[in-house]
């Protein structure tokens, strides 16, 4: 089991460790889920239909989580795995989180 766990992560795995990352950008909404003590929140890119997901939820309540933001997302090559994110204003592209 450890061995396929191994052998399916090496790929993702040399693209962090040389830092060959791919940035994801455009039109997103973003849901809060919360379990017991953990809260992660899914980043929806409208465009592409894509999701991602973070353990850290981002301070929006000024602002709500339901309406459409622009987001950049840091991924790797092959989109296994997020790596940081920014959001930003939809109209005035000012950063916000």
């Amino acid at each position: 089991m450890g061995l396929l766990l191994l052998w399916m992560t090496i790929p993702s795995l040399k693209e962090v460790i040389t830092k060959d990352f791919d940035v994801v950008n455009g039109k997103c909404t973003i849901e809060i889920s919360s379990s017991g003590r953990s809260s992660d929140s899914t980043f929806n890119m409208i465009d592409t239909n894509d999701q991602y997901t973070f353990n850290e939820v981002p301070d929006l309540d000024a602002y709500g989580k339901s309406i459409p933001y622009y987001c950049e997302i840091t991924v790797t090559k092959d989109h296994m795995w997020e790596m940081n994110y920014k959001i930003y204003d939809l109209k005035t592209r000012k950063l916000i989180y």
